[in-house]
């Protein structure tokens, strides 16, 4: 299975908004990435004990492997993604 990719953010988040591009770039390669906004969604963010947006969660069949919080640029993102693919 590859890995999937929860991208938790928010609106008014200028390292989100950066981040975004990347993202959707991803997503347009074929890599499973779910975004959650954490207004909209706010249960969902608390109970993956979001402290801070930008957040990536990233996840393989035995569960959720790795968390990176801030901006990441699209190689890294892509790297840190791959170590699970």
């Amino acid at each position: 299975m590859a890995a999937q990719v929860k991208f938790y953010n928010a609106k008014w988040c200028g390292p989100c908004k950066q981040m975004k591009p990347h993202i959707e770039k991803l997503q347009k390669e074929g890599y499973d990435i779910q975004e959650i906004d954490v207004d909209e969604f706010p249960s969902l963010a608390e109970e993956a004990e979001v402290r801070g947006v930008p957040t990536l969660m990233i996840y393989d069949n035995d569960g959720m492997q790795e968390r990176v919080v801030g901006y990441q640029d699209y190689d890294r993102l892509k790297k840190r993604i791959d170590i699970y693919s």
